[in-house]
């Protein structure tokens, strides 16, 4: 039994969504166990409503982080917080993950403050595995860290490329860091700064990439940048797939044979929609947590649990850390140089 610790108040849509959501799980996956973590009345009465009583364990919280709070400050202010609760689960052993659809920075600081991080991990990046033509990539950060240094970035390269052995299967993963151009370079000061320190590390390393370059893949497994532009383009990618799935189903409502061609549309185009594509993994903290998007509707809250429920089952922070510390003495051994021979 995989227990999954669900923030009840996160979200755009929460409480609702989340429950609905976490129903959904346990008729899929009767081997998951969904501990709501917020107010415990509210819960029962939801459930009770869904004639779903008893089906979730329920752990109380009664304070929330808003979205326009300072996540850091909220958290230690706010120690019955349900992400700051849901993260103790984690640490006391009573659950194998958090998932939570509220706030990013919220769900940071917790995991941070409360499970701690991974060695080599200053900052911890949101990584999401997204598809592209050629097959799927590691895209990070997808907004843990809106602001970087060209150090942080080459920690997330190291980190991208520990996940991207673990998840994807791939023993050196091509990595690249997403600019305005390919060339060496291009770009502003920090991409051009943190080009030569990505040159630097022990991996495979194909330089700049664009942002085309995520939809259609091919020229790296992992793309690395900063939090800021990885949530734009992240969300920018998720409207574009939703406006074409949309802008085709309309062009086809005269066609006669629109029945039995809207099946082949939303196979082409459903694995690129949020709902589908479940939450992005915290990378370097000693415990599982999936962020998803706030505006998560039911079946991306049950999306979320999914990616949480997996990454517990496949053992991947003991697996990333074992990578990333590889990684990470393979970097420091590169640095030092070798000792000068000396004649006898």
């Amino acid at each position: 039994m995989t227990r999954v610790a669900l923030d009840l108040l996160g979200g755009d849509h929460a409480p609702e969504s989340v429950v609905d959501g976490a129903l959904l799980v346990l008729d899929q996956q009767p081997d998951v166990e969904v501990v709501l973590v917020g107010p415990v009345e509210l819960a029962e009465r939801l459930l009770a409503e869904r004639g779903a009583t008893g089906r979730c364990r329920l752990v109380e919280a009664t304070q929330v982080v808003e979205m326009d709070e300072d996540p850091a400050r909220a958290i230690r202010a706010k120690r019955d917080a349900t992400v700051r609760v849901a993260a103790r689960l984690v640490r006391d052993g009573e659950a194998d993950a958090v998932v939570s659809v509220g706030s990013t920075g919220a769900a940071l600081a917790a995991a941070v403050f409360t499970l701690g991080r991974l060695r080599g991990v200053s900052r911890p990046p949101l990584a999401a595995v997204v598809p592209s033509k050629s097959g799927p990539l590691v895209f990070l950060d997808v907004g843990a860290s809106v602001d970087a240094t060209p150090e942080l970035l080459a920690q997330f390269a190291l980190a991208g490329a520990a996940f991207a052995t673990v998840r994807l299967g791939l023993p050196a993963p091509r990595v690249g860091l997403l600019s305005i151009g390919e060339e060496p370079g291009k770009g502003d000061e920090l991409r051009k700064a943190a080009y030569d320190a990505l040159a630097a590390l022990p991996v495979d390393f194909v330089g700049n990439v664009e942002g085309r370059d995520v939809p259609h893949g091919g020229r790296a497994d992992v793309v690395v940048t900063d939090g800021f532009t990885g949530n734009v383009l992240a969300k920018g990618l998720e409207g574009a797939a939703t406006m074409l799935s949309e802008v085709l189903v309309a062009s086809l409502a005269e066609v006669p044979e629109r029945d039995a061609l809207l099946p082949l549309l939303a196979a082409a185009t459903d694995h690129m929609s949020p709902e589908v594509l479940g939450g992005a993994v915290l990378l370097g903290v000693k415990g599982v947590v999936v962020v998803g998007h706030g505006a998560s509707t039911p079946q991306g809250v049950a999306s979320c649990v999914r990616t949480a429920v997996q990454a517990v089952r496949e053992g991947l922070v003991d697996r990333i850390g074992g990578a990333l510390g590889d990684l990470l003495d393979r970097t420091r051994a590169a640095a030092v140089p070798a000792p000068e021979e000396v004649p006898t």
